[in-house]
């Protein structure tokens, strides 16, 4: 099996190989590479993967990998992760652009503010963040762990949750915890409908629904899993039900239909007729640009020394509590 390169696509870029699987592969070699990436990214960038997994797995494979280069194939805040974790190491992103709605919804300077309204408060910061944010919490979480690092915190200690309200919401569920919340939120796991997915639940009554604790709590409440995208993976593969409807990006079904290939995964809809449940930044990265990326070494993600520093602590200290 190969990838090919779309005609379109061919006329912009000179040196495109059709091959793209081998030449990648070659380059990795030369380059002594490994390719990271998220569940959410292309079913042939997966196939290319050394890794494929949540923002958990890839943080731990990013701390302990023993590559000169590393190419994430995601998005930009688990690009900087890698070379918060990896300062001597060539991190590449196959597009700078492929950044996160759910980043970009907690600015630095608001946040600061923020944080200075609620003077000894801990921060614990869900890693889809920017790395400016990340310096500025004590601890890191990931949908996968964030449960079990609220959970070790004592009682006493107020905490600020940010970026994301939703899991914010569900970790308090959770714990019963009271977190003071940044109100920060996901596009792709806000677009989805209730409405649909009841909808979806009457025609396919046997199908089991599993979602993301990003999603709004109207789908949470019809969800019979909820858990982080590995987690999900999981569950599909040892339950016995044959139907799923998946409230998370669809990318991930390409992973449950080679666990399970018996089974049936349908994607939770979106409000309106569109592809919203897809997310835009992830598309962004293609196999052609993550080619381009590698031969050409760029583009490259570069951190200050001061923010890289401060953002590697809370970090440290989620992978110490996982």
């Amino acid at each position: 099996m190969f990838a090919t390169v779309s005609p379109k696509f061919n006329s912009n870029l000179n040196n495109i190989p059709n091959d793209l699987f081998s030449a990648i592969k070659q380059l990795k070699k030369e380059l002594n590479a490994v390719i990271l990436a998220h569940y959410y990214q292309d079913s042939d960038i997966q196939d290319i993967a050394d890794y494929i997994g949540d923002s958990l797995g890839l943080s731990q494979k990013a701390a302990n990998t023993n590559a000169d280069v590393i190419v994430f194939a995601g998005v930009h805040f688990m690009a900087e992760t890698a070379k918060i974790l990896n300062p001597d190491k060539l991190v590449l992103l196959p597009d700078l652009a492929a950044g996160c709605s759910l980043a970009d919804s907690c600015p630095p300077q608001e946040f600061k503010a923020f944080k200075e309204a609620h003077p000894n408060h801990l921060v614990v910061s869900y890693i889809n963040c920017t790395a400016e944010i990340k310096a500025m919490s004590d601890i890191i979480c990931t949908s996968s762990n964030a449960v079990k690092i609220i959970e070790q915190i004592p009682e006493d200690r107020p905490i600020i949750f940010a970026p994301d309200k939703n899991l914010g919401r569900y970790v308090m569920e959770q714990t019963g915890r009271d977190l003071v919340l940044w109100q920060g939120s996901c596009i792709v796991h806000e677009t989805f409908s209730e409405k649909k997915i009841v909808q979806l639940q009457v025609e396919h009554p046997k199908a089991e629904v599993i979602a993301h604790p990003e999603c709004e709590p109207p789908v949470l409440r019809h969800a019979n899993y909820v858990g982080s995208t590995t987690a999900l993976l999981k569950y599909c593969q040892a339950s016995n039900s044959k139907e799923f409807i998946i409230a998370t990006e669809p990318g991930i079904i390409h992973q449950m239909e080679k666990a399970a290939p018996d089974k049936h995964f349908i994607p939770a809809p979106a409000m309106n007729n569109c592809a919203c449940n897809e997310c835009p930044y992830m598309r962004l990265n293609t196999l052609e640009k993550l080619y381009l990326a590698m031969k050409n070494k760029t583009p490259e993600i570069i951190l200050p020394e001061d923010i890289r520093v401060a953002a590697l602590k809370p970090i440290q200290r989620m992978l110490e509590m996982s």
